[in-house]
């Protein structure tokens, strides 16, 4: 390698990893199996994390990909993503207890959507088809809601009324790729209402925050987290654009290649908001190993953010508490 060892160092990201939404549905889980005990199913992915689904296998979860895949009576956890109002009730036909774990900004979105289509509007969601979010964003109101997936997408949205459109979005998008989308739609509405707050969640928008910050700094920047993730996925195109040489996304230290490493003397280190620590210092010993061990952390906001668990745990939980005492 060209490099020399003694330059060689690592600028480590902060904010990463989970954000408060995720962390808070990981603990559903493994509460519902504390509580009740294994098998507890799961809808989907808890969150897009390959380690995080793994690990939670281990312990007695059972993902299924559809409601109906769950034996009558028993528990199912909602994902972290949300779901649409026909799942709730396919659970309800099949007698399932349910514990959602929805993340509170998600559901936010989904408030938005059921109020702006009560009122009338035509809602032009933002965000990726086929990405679980917006599956069960839009089931909130299927007539209603217009997926736009991107600025070239504009030219395809069709509404009732062009004085009354407003927007919403996925909660994990790029801030910039979103805004421009938006600025597309402003265009082609010129009476276009923007959300009462924004949708995009914080730990997305801190997340590349800091990206943007390290990027321009950066031979290779590497991004810990799945290829399902969206956030994620957004944080390497994030840094390209930025500024970062190369961008790769892994979901172990033992992905990263050594050729990745050539003539490299700055890597960036970020992880996605659905992904534990403990990859992370998986990465850091790796880069170590390589001369890579001069860490500077590039601190860009503080979260402090904490959301209570699922009612039906936190309902259950205080029970259990009391039968105690």
């Amino acid at each position: 390698m060209s490099s020399n060892t003694a330059q060689r160092r690592v600028l480590l990201a902060a904010p990463r990893g989970y954000c408060a939404g995720v962390d808070r549905a990981v603990i559903a889980v493994e509460k519902a199996l504390e509580q009740y005990g294994a098998p507890i199913y799961v809808r989907k992915q808890i969150v897009h994390n390959k380690y995080v689904v793994q690990t939670l296998e281990k312990k007695g979860a059972i993902f299924v990909d559809e409601t109906e895949e769950v034996p009558e009576g028993s528990i199912v956890v909602f994902s972290a993503h949300g779901v649409a109002p026909s799942v709730h009730d396919e659970a309800r036909a099949g007698r399932l207890a349910t514990v959602d774990a929805t993340c509170p900004l998600v559901t936010k979105v989904h408030k938005e959507a059921v109020r702006f289509a009560d009122e009338g509007f035509d809602i032009l969601l933002v965000g990726h088809e086929g990405h679980e979010e917006v599956i069960g964003t839009m089931g909130e109101a299927p007539d209603r809601i217009h997926l736009v997936d991107g600025a070239e997408d504009v030219a395809n949205v069709q509404v009732r009324d062009e004085s009354k459109v407003v927007w919403l979005s996925q909660t994990t998008l790029s801030v910039d790729e979103t805004m421009a989308t938006v600025g597309e739609l402003k265009k082609r509405f010129p009476l276009l209402v923007s959300p009462p707050s924004d949708d995009i969640c914080y730990a997305t928008q801190n997340r590349q925050v800091a990206v943007k910050q390290m990027a321009p700094e950066t031979d290779l920047l590497i991004v810990v987290g799945s290829k399902n993730s969206s956030n994620s996925v957004r944080l390497v195109e994030v840094g390209l654009e930025y500024g970062a040489k190369a961008a790769h996304l892994v979901d172990f230290a033992e992905e990263v290649r050594e050729e990745w490493l050539e003539g490299v003397t700055t890597v960036g280190l970020t992880s996605g908001a659905s992904v534990p620590e403990v990859l992370v210092e998986g990465v850091l010993e790796w880069l170590a190993a390589r001369g890579y061990e001069d860490v500077s952390t590039v601190k860009t906001a503080e979260e402090h953010l904490v959301f209570s668990l699922p009612k039906e745990l936190r309902r259950d939980l205080r029970a259990e508490a009391a039968g105690k005492l």
